[in-house]
């Protein structure tokens, strides 16, 4: 089971995000991904919420994203965004991996600069494939990793295929 990184550890990274969000707004690694109107999104190791917020803009009032972490003020700063913001289509998960979620019922999966923090990658990797739709995507990213093992892990045990690679993230289909 992971642990979550200390509180001031989370809060100093949330602070990092809001710098880097103004100067690389989210929403351009988000195009890549080609989200639509009424989609289901998982984003995985959501943190403070910096994809989940434009999410779920993306997928409207028909769509729903689900902000997974781990870290519970992670959860706490996404229901604080979701009062705020009166959104009605995102919900949280507080998990280190496991979903509750329904099989198939997600379109994407957002894993973005949190796969080389997990100690259990292929349970993750198994519950991502459970919970997608057929033809259903993880848009992948994580600067802490270099291809030449990221591939392996998503595409090893014949889950998932490499179907796209972007300027930003990498595309898998589910097989």
């Amino acid at each position: 089971m992971d642990k979550p990184m200390p509180n001031i550890g989370f809060k100093c990274m949330s602070l990092a995000f809001k710098f880097r969000d103004f100067l690389l707004p989210r929403k351009f690694v988000l195009e890549e991904v080609d989200i639509k109107p009424g989609f289901h999104i998982l984003d995985f190791g959501c943190g403070p919420g910096s994809y989940s917020v434009i999410a779920s803009e993306l997928v409207g009032r028909t769509g729903k994203v689900y902000a997974l972490d781990i870290h519970p003020l992670a959860i706490q700063r996404i229901q604080n965004t979701v009062s705020k913001k009166k959104l009605t289509n995102l919900q949280t998960i507080c998990s280190d991996c496991l979903t509750d979620l329904l099989n198939s019922s997600i379109d994407v999966v957002l894993l973005y600069d949190t796969f080389h923090h997990l100690s259990n990658p292929d349970l993750v990797i198994e519950e991502l494939h459970r919970i997608l739709k057929p033809h259903g995507v993880i848009s992948f990213s994580d600067h802490h990793m270099k291809e030449e093992t990221i591939l392996p892990h998503l595409t090893g045990k014949g889950m998932f295929k490499l179907s796209r690679k972007g300027r930003k993230t990498y595309s898998f289909s589910k097989e």
